[in-house]
């Protein structure tokens, strides 16, 4: 048992900032932030759109809290958001809640690596395959993985600067238009309105579990996870309406409705707004190639999947995973399937058990 504590001590060496704070920072403010919120202004109008941006981060907020009443009070281990709600509603709910989310976030790994990939060719190499380049970034990726979350957090501070510094070129420039207060008010292009403006930018916001999947690897994960987050979620919510503000400030609405990288022609240095964009894919990329097989570990560990699966660092989780991964990635992009228009509502339910746990705080033994 004493060796079994050493050992869980050293594993848990990341704090508030990398662990958890980095990490939500970089998933909300991931491609949605390059490739949609000019749309969302355009539509919605800069009063409308900062309408969206705070219902959307007020359900974020409401998450927030819930799970950080819930990390405050229990003893956190590994497993993340299916750790907490299963300590709290009970292995067969948190069973039936960890599954998906493992293979959701094992699949998604793949899909943000062939966007990178295909935006990255596309622009440099049109003749590679894409398939090909999103199997090296995986195995470069998976090598990270496999070396523990400490690479990974290195790797996101890299990521991090990259993003901070396109960020810093966009608003260093100011070139505003004739006519502000007709970016105002909304004008909604035709099938379109309020909630589907909303459904679109909405996922935009949900990364704050990103941080919660390192829960395993934070030295004081119940100091950690309520800071981290609620400071990831202010931040971005600044920098989100900030960022609208200047879009309706510097661009026509035409443009933001019709120029999906309208960024880039605000920007001071138009090519720094790409590799930002790069930068988001790869962080969200990061965030859930680190958190699957901590994911996948804690079910074995509970016996909701074998107990082969199980370690206390998760190398046969990454492992297994790194098959997961593999798969979609050699999928051709005209055998992908089309635009799931239903992401909003499914991420406003995957939110329901998070909050409903904050009301069950009470630990669940294991079998």
């Amino acid at each position: 048992m004493a060796a079994n504590a050493r050992r869980d001590e050293g594993v848990r060496r990341l704090g508030t900032f990398g662990g958890v704070f980095v990490p939500n920072v970089l998933t909300i403010l991931g491609v949605v932030m390059f490739l949609r919120a000019g749309w969302v202004v355009g539509n919605a109008g800069l009063a409308g759109a900062l309408l969206t941006l705070l219902v959307a981060n007020s359900i974020t907020l409401l998450t927030t809290l819930s799970l950080s009443a819930v990390a405050t009070n229990t003893r956190v281990g590994v497993g993340g958001a299916y750790f907490l709600v299963a300590r709290s509603l009970g292995l067969e709910l948190g069973g039936s809640i960890g599954v998906p989310l493992y293979l959701a976030q094992a699949i998604s790994v793949a899909f943000y690596l062939v966007g990178f990939s295909e935006s990255l060719l596309l622009l440099l190499f049109p003749e590679t395959d894409a398939r090909l380049a999103s199997s090296v970034g995986l195995g470069v990726f998976f090598v990270i993985a496999w070396f523990g979350a400490g690479w990974a957090v290195k790797t996101q501070y890299v990521i991090l600067a990259v993003l901070a510094t396109s960020l810093v070129s966009f608003f260093s420039d100011y070139a505003p238009i004739w006519d502000f207060s007709a970016n105002l008010h909304s004008a909604y292009l035709p099938a379109h309105s309020f909630w589907t403006v909303f459904a679109i930018f909405f996922p935009a916001v949900t990364g704050i579990m990103a941080g919660v999947s390192m829960s395993g690897d934070l030295r004081d994960p119940s100091k950690s996870i309520p800071r981290g987050r609620l400071a990831a979620v202010l931040l971005t919510f600044v920098i989100y309406a900030a960022q609208m503000a200047w879009l309706a400030l510097n661009a026509e609405r035409s443009a933001l409705i019709g120029n999906t990288l309208v960024m880039q022609s605000i920007a001071r240095v138009p090519a720094l707004i790409l590799a930002g964009l790069w930068a988001a894919a790869l962080s969200s990329a990061l965030a859930s190639l680190a958190a699957a097989p901590r994911t996948l570990q804690a079910l074995s560990v509970d016996g909701v999947l074998p107990r082969s699966l199980a370690g206390c660092v998760p190398l046969s989780a990454t492992a297994r995973s790194g098959l997961t991964w593999l798969r979609p990635t050699l999928v051709s992009p005209t055998e992908a399937p089309g635009p799931v228009r239903n992401v909003c509502p499914a991420q406003l339910r995957c939110q329901a058990p998070y909050g409903a746990s904050a009301g069950c705080p009470t630990d669940v033994k294991r079998s």
